[in-house]
Order: structure tokens, then C-alpha cells, then sequence
């Protein structure tokens, strides 16, 4: 089975998002699966300067975007033993961010019409081609309308993996025609139109052999009005053809037995872990208490993390209740501003960090006792999976992939990883908080609770399988 990821990020080369984490660690999965997997990518300017001295030009060809004929150049890096092909084109790539520019339209079209070129001037042809969020869902459309006819692609299967349905890639209906050489009949209803726009997202869901979300709770949800941003009829439809799949992490990166980025590494220690929390209480000039429970944030200061319900209640739970709190993260300008001046305000009780810093992010998976992610919506979540790994107990909403992935600890039969609440409700979410507290103060509960979290299998490896067996399946067995 020969699959070609293409995406937007990945990494450890060029990180945004979640994305990112994804297409860096299935492939792997994959391969330990049977697959000989490969990656396509954008050759943008803020990949190291490590990854791109070690790339090897390959070839080069040119790509059709309206009127003009772009370069392409094709560049190749063996990473962990995974093959990255690298899209080279200064003008649409050679940029200091990766997204937000007001030509992404053209950008990420010049990204879905090079990649079918790619494989023949790379040698490559796949089983599959696996697309990733908007930024490549038009590589379905294109093989169907401008490839079919070449034996080379004919039998080439497409997925299309669904993210975050909130990002849907639309542009004006002058695209469909000027960069990507379409006509009409692929501008319908049950096509690329969408309120007279573009959707490129729209072309991965209704070309493409199977479409996969990253939960089974999220892959409902994007079926009703509330989470279907315009498409939720669309995908109902699809039936059989959507799945929900939920993400895993790179245990291996992440294992609090090998970190080197946390002060005591440990297994089922709790004693261990408590010493780290003591360490990062130095470091951010908390006062220091094995005994007093951490609660601990690191997310994107988004109004889609929840942070609305904290701002309701934060001040109240650090005034009368006994307990510290952290905050890592960066986003809304508004969200920044509210949790400094929350610090200020209980500057014994917490500490805003106001920046990303995975090596801080990693010390606070390993020192917080429990871990909050009140999210309005969440496709699947990685943080929640982090925080179980590292053995921070996890309070969330019962949405998307934490509905999926925390299952609320049960004191009479001792099962559970964590917390839930069902509303987007302040006042709920600091019941549940509390609750969890009052079980932190009862060791005989909460040591039980954290080995459920450790014991559990937060790899790619179960995802992978399911994968495969949608691969097989849309392949004809192969």
C-alpha cells in the first residue's frame, strides 16, 4: 500500500496547528502498519535552516495557475525514515507566515495543481492520496477533471481528512475557471458552489473516496446546524462514506519517563511528578506546595477554547478556593490582556505565560495535577491526550474528540480518566472543577485516577489500523 500525504504543515518542519502534530506522526504509524508512506509540503521560508541545507533537488517542472506558468521546484529530505517531497516556489511560499495573505487562493491552488504533476516527475505513484484540510482538498477535484484519461492516475484512490470544518478555503468564482482550469458543470450544488463562492473544502468532502474527520463524536456533529457551518446537509449525506477517527500523539516524543525537558522523569510516580510540580513553581515564582492542586492551561487564547467560562469564574475559585493556576498560551489580544491582569490580581495563586514555549508547555504537562479544556468545540484535541500521557487530569467539555477521549471517573467502580461537564456554562464547569479537587484531597481516589490516565494508549497505533482498513477498502483490497 503506497500513500501520499499532502498538507499544508507538519511537523517537526513548519507548525501552525494540530495539523501539524497529525501529518508528523501518522505516517510513522502507518509504516509500522505496512504502508510506505510519503509527504508532500510547501517549501516555505520558515522551515530550518537544518531541513533545507539536507534537501536534495530532484526535479522541477512548471505548473499552470490562470495565465501564467509557475516553477515548481521539487525537493527531497528522508526524515525518520519517512520521504518529504517539498514544493519549491519562492513568490507563493517564500513568506515569513504560512497562511492569512490575500492570495491563498492562488497560493494553495498552485499547491493542489502541482501535486498531481509531482508524482510522475517524482517517480512516485500511490494507492492513495491522502488530502489534509482545505489548503490540498482540491487534488480529488483536479484528478477527476484534468487526469483521469492518463492510465498513470487512473487508478489512484483519494481521502480527505476534515480538521476543523471552521477553515473552509473560500474564494471568489473567478478561481474556478482563472487558476484552476474548471468549468461550470463543477460549479453545483452537489460541487464546488458555495452562496456563489469557492468552497475548496466543499471539493475535498464530495470528490474525494472517503472523507474522515478526527473524532466520532466530531464527525456527528459536523452533521448538525450548530457545527456544520453551511455543509452539514452535505455531509449527512455522505453516510457510510464518513468516518470519525480519532488522533493519537507521539508517545515517544512525549513519555514523561524520557522527556528531557522536565526536571524528574517518571512512570506511575506520583511522588515524581509532585517534585515537578515543585520545580515549576521555582520557575514561576508560585509559592511552592506539593499539597496545593495545580490547574494548568495550554491552549491558543481563542473564544472556540472556552476561555469566556474561566474569565466568569477564575477570580472567584482563586479567592476562595485552595489552588494554583497556569496559563500558557498566546491569540486574542483581549484574552492576553485579561489573564495578566489576573495575575496581578492573585499573583500568589497564578501565573499567565504569554508566549509558546514547548519546553515550558512540557514542564506543566508534568507538574499540573489537572488539566482544563473547556472548549466550545473541539475537533479532536491533542492537549487532552498530553495532559493524560504526562498524568494531569483532564476537566473538559464533552464535545468533539474530548467526548471521545475523557471519560469521567466513576468513585464506585474506580473507572475514568478525567472530568466532564455537558454545557457551555461557567458556573458548570467550576462544579466540575471542584469535584475534582475534592478528589485530588483523597488519594485513595485520585491515585487511582491518574494510573487510569497512565495506563492508557494515547499512540497513533489503533488510528493507523483504522486508516488501513479504509485504504484496503476504497483500493479494492489491495
Amino acid at each position: 500500500m503506497k500513500v501520499l500525504f499532502a498538507a499544508a504543515e507538519a511537523v517537526p518542519f513548519i507548525k501552525i496547528g494540530g495539523l501539524a502534530d497529525v501529518i508528523g506522526a501518522l505516517p510513522k504509524a502507518l509504516q509500522d502498519s505496512g504502508a510506505e508512506v510519503r509527504v508532500v509540503l510547501p517549501k516555505y521560508l520558515g522551515i530550518p535552516e537544518h531541513f533545507r541545507a539536507q534537501m536534495e533537488h530532484v526535479g522541477e517542472l512548471y505548473v499552470p495557475v490562470g495565465w501564467r506558468s509557475q516553477y515548481c521546484g521539487i525537493e527531497k529530505l528522508v526524515h525518520d525514515d519517512i520521504t518529504y517531497y517539498f514544493i519549491d516556489n519562492k513568490y507563493y511560499f517564500g513568506r515569513d507566515a504560512v497562511y492569512g495573505y490575500m492570495d491563498d487562493g492562488e497560493r494553495f491552488a498552485f499547491l493542489n495543481r502541482a501535486v498531481p504533476q509531482l508524482l510522475q516527475a517524482a517517480g512516485f505513484r500511490p494507492d492513495i492520496i491522502h488530502c489534509h484540510d482545505w489548503h490540498t482538498a482540491l487534488i480529488p477535484v483536479l484528478l477527476d477533471a484534468h487526469y483521469r484519461h492518463d492510465p498513470f492516475y487512473q487508478n489512484i484512490r483519494t481521502v480527505f481528512t476534515i480538521h476543523n470544518l471552521l477553515y473552509q478555503g473560500i474564494f471568489p468564482y473567478e478561481v474556478l475557471g482563472e487558476l484552476l482550469e474548471l468549468d461550470d458543470r463543477y460549479f453545483t450544488m452537489d460541487g464546488l458552489e458555495y452562496y456563489g463562492k469557492v468552497n475548496f473544502l466543499k471539493g475535498g468532502v464530495v470528490y474525494s473516496d472517503h472523507v474522515t474527520t478526527v473524532s466520532p463524536t466530531y464527525a456527528r456533529e459536523i452533521q448538525t446546524a450548530h457545527f456544520g457551518y453551511g455543509l452539514e446537509g452535505l455531509l449527512h449525506a455522505l453516510g457510510p462514506k464518513l468516518s470519525g477517527i480519532v488522533n493519537g500523539i507521539d508517545t515517544k516524543s512525549y513519555n514523561p519517563a524520557a522527556d528531557p525537558h522536565i526536571a524528574f522523569q517518571y512512570g506511575a510516580s506520583i511522588a515524581a511528578k509532585r517534585e515537578n510540580k515543585v520545580r515549576l513553581q521555582e520557575e514561576l515564582q508560585l509559592p511552592i506546595s506539593r499539597d496545593v492542586p495545580l490547574i494548568a492551561m495550554v491552549t491558543r487564547m481563542v473564544d472556540s477554547k472556552g476561555l469566556d467560562l474561566v474569565l466568569r469564574v477564575l477570580d472567584e475559585m482563586l479567592t476562595f478556593d485552595d489552588m494554583q493556576f497556569v496559563i500558557l498560551g498566546t491569540g486574542d489580544p483581549k484574552y492576553e490582556q485579561w489573564f495578566r491582569e489576573a495575575q496581578q490580581r492573585h499573583q500568589q495563586k497564578m501565573s499567565a505565560q504569554i508566549m509558546f514555549d514547548d519546553a515550558l508547555s512540557r514542564k506543566i504537562y508534568a507538574a499540573s495535577d489537572i488539566f482544563l479544556m473547556p472548549s466550545n468545540f473541539e475537533p479532536c484535541g491533542i492537549s487532552q491526550l498530553l495532559a493524560l500521557r504526562y498524568g494531569s487530569i483532564p476537566v473538559v467539555r464533552e464535545t468533539g474528540g474530548l467526548n471521545d477521549t475523557v471519560h469521567s471517573y466513576n468513585e464506585f467502580t474506580g473507572e475514568g480518566n478525567g472530568f466532564s461537564f455537558t454545557n457551555i456554562n461557567a458556573h458548570d464547569m467550576m462544579h466540575t472543577i471542584r469535584r475534582a479537587v475534592s478528589f485530588y484531597h483523597r488519594p485513595e481516589h485520585w491515585n487511582r485516577i491518574v494510573k487510569n490516565a497512565l495506563d492508557g494508549d494515547y499512540s497513533w497505533n489503533v488510528s493507523a489500523n483504522e486508516y488501513m482498513d479504509i485504504y484496503h477498502r476504497i483500493s479494492g483490497g489491495k
